[in-house]
């Protein structure tokens, strides 16, 4: 693509070059340059893009894209100033794959819980409606029925791009995208058109990312600014921070809420670990979900088809016929007891999926909770995760989750420093992840209930820099003697 094309919409500050240069790829990665390439200088938190500026010319870049012009300049080179180097990478994405985000609904789904599950089962419902459909997620990526793996709960801006070309390319009509606040703040998301954005809840997370809960907040509120008037914002009023979200939006403003009057409206009439009767827009509907908060998502989820179209009946029986993604509350069962596997790593997922338990159990049975805390993430909520865990369970085992950089034990340390004598009483300290888990297994006697959380449907264990094979449902089911698939 010619170069003046691919800086469409960009603010340009200072060029030295050839705008009619011809650009055959587009990478802001100093490793992935090839000759005929445009470089883009990106300033990150690890690292900065300008420092490879000399790597990326001596592998072909014919095109830089810089903060801060270098000193020194290869006359072969074009050379664009722009004021942000993330919003530039963004917007020279967009036009490099030719928009793909206006050939496409966009559906982008952003709060601290439920993302994931929202956007599985909307993929999932639209699939049922024999409706080609692609997916941006936490878990992975598709398109269509073609899976491609995901290292992020939101691609950078080119791979965002590329993913989405491709599904216009394959006949997909409709993309669900999980937005993170990460994604937001990082301009990962400018220049996409969106069809309708979802806020589902926030509660504290990635503080150690934004400093403060009013910084995660804005972070959030952003993505809903930038949402255009043709498109439509579906919050969850019974969210305190859900109209601050929507306050400034140019988007239709649409309401989901199982305790308040909304546009949506749900209520659970019966629950038990097998699922949930809902009544759902007045009408209802058995779901195989388990959970309050899984009702907050079969409703938004419920909401979105309804807004783009699908008439109620059809929603609600291919909505009966839904599971829950992989490593979301996913039960396992033996004849002794029950098994529980879930991503929960923030404290109020944590909660959810607790009180979620506790209100089905006939607590004559012990819930034993196996949980840990990332490292070199917000250390605040530590001490929440592990307040939350007793004070809702019999038994907590304190393991290792994905240590990154830190020593797990002084992880675990910081989880137990605010503990009360009460709560010091109910935990075991087991570092070795896989053995928590075996011993979780073997405490638990006939119909107790055993909760894994913190690392759901990961397949590895993240420590010093590597990523160990690692499943909590494979070794939940060694531990239980149950057949692996």
């Amino acid at each position: 693509m010619i170069l003046k094309k691919l800086l469409l919409n960009v603010s340009v500050l200072n060029f030295i070059g050839d705008y009619n240069i011809n650009v055959l790829d587009v990478q802001f990665d100093s490793r992935k340059i090839h000759k005929g390439s445009l470089f883009i200088a990106v300033r990150g938190e690890l690292s900065d893009g300008h420092s490879y500026i000399e790597e990326a010319i001596l592998s072909g870049a014919k095109v830089i894209v810089v903060e801060q012009i270098p000193s020194s300049l290869e006359s072969s080179v074009t050379y664009v100033m722009v004021a942000n180097s993330a919003d530039a990478l963004a917007l020279i994405s967009s036009n490099f794959y030719s928009n793909p985000s206006r050939d496409i609904k966009l559906i982008g789904v952003t709060g601290t819980n439920g993302k994931t599950t929202i956007v599985n089962l909307l993929y999932d419902l639209f699939i049922l409606f024999g409706i080609r459909v692609g997916m941006l997620s936490t878990i992975n990526n598709k398109i269509n029925q073609n899976v491609i793996s995901s290292t992020h709960t939101t691609p950078d801006a080119l791979q965002i791009n590329f993913l989405l070309r491709r599904m216009v390319e394959e006949g997909c009509e409709y993309c669900f995208m999980e937005v993170s606040s990460h994604a937001v703040s990082q301009s990962r998301i400018k220049g996409l058109f969106f069809d309708a954005g979802v806020f589902t809840n926030i509660s504290r997370d990635h503080l150690d990312y934004h400093k403060n809960f009013e910084n995660y907040i804005e972070a959030k509120k952003l993505f809903f600014d930038l949402l255009p008037k043709s498109s439509f914002a579906l919050i969850n009023t019974d969210d305190s921070n859900s109209i601050k979200m929507i306050e400034s939006t140019k988007a239709e403003k649409v309401t989901y809420s199982l305790n308040a009057d909304a546009d949506y409206k749900c209520k659970i009439m019966e629950h038990d670990f097998e699922g949930m009767l809902l009544n759902l827009d007045k009408s209802d509907v058995w779901i195989r979900l388990v959970g309050r908060f899984n009702a907050y998502n079969i409703l938004c989820v419920y909401a979105i088809a309804h807004k783009f179209g699908f008439e109620k009946k059809k929603i609600l029986t291919e909505i009966s016929m839904l599971n829950s993604p992989e490593g979301r509350f996913q039960c396992v069962k033996n004849k002794e007891m029950i098994a529980i596997v879930d991503y929960a790593h923030t404290p109020n997922a944590l909660e959810n999926i607790l009180f979620t338990i506790n209100d089905i159990r006939t607590r004559k049975e012990k819930l034993i909770t196996v949980v840990g805390c990332g490292g070199d993430r917000d250390k605040t909520k530590r001490s929440y995760m592990a307040s939350i865990a007793c004070s809702n369970s019999n038994q907590v085992i304190f393991t290792s989750d994905n240590p990154r950089s830190e020593d797990p034990n002084l992880i675990i340390d910081d989880m137990i420093r605010e503990l009360d004598l009460d709560n010091k009483n109910k935990i075991l300290v087991i570092v070795d992840r896989r053995q928590a888990i075996r011993t979780a297994c073997k405490l638990a006697q006939s119909k107790d209930i055993i909760l894994i959380a913190g690392k759901g449907h990961e397949k590895y264990q993240e420590v010093d820099g590597k990523r160990l094979p690692f499943d909590d449902l494979y070794e939940l089911k060694k531990s239980l003697n149950l057949t692996i698939k």
